[in-house]
């Protein structure tokens, strides 16, 4: 049974920049697809990015291209999603997904808290 844990969320300033990592555990994710989604208080799940861990490809929300990107390293196992230019609307738990775009009630992690403030 495969294990998700995300962790390099935290608290930064609008503009500012997060790298999350997703370590994948019981399942090989070199051939499957890999998703981002997020939770902003009092919101739905919304989804964020896949990355087909195949061959590398990669689809975004279109209000979120240009600032997050994902990427994975298949040896370790393991997907990143890196957020530049954040601004407070992004604040959110931002949870890793085996799951294929757009969706975003596919198993996930517990999550890692992002926290855009001044």
């Amino acid at each position: 049974e495969g294990r998700l844990v995300e962790s390099g969320g935290g608290l930064v300033q609008p503009g500012g920049s997060l790298r999350l990592t997703c370590t994948v555990s019981g399942i090989t994710i070199s051939d499957i697809y890999m998703s981002w989604v997020r939770q902003a208080p009092g919101k739905e799940l919304e989804w964020v990015s896949t990355i087909n861990c195949d061959d590398g490809t990669t689809e975004y929300a279109d209000s979120l291209k240009g600032r997050f990107t994902i990427s994975r390293d298949n040896a370790k196992n393991t997907v990143y999603l890196q957020l530049s230019n954040l601004k407070t609307e992004d604040t959110a738990v931002y949870y890793c997904s085996v799951a294929p775009p757009r969706q975003t009630r596919w198993p996930k992690g517990p999550g890692t808290q992002v926290t855009v403030s001044s």
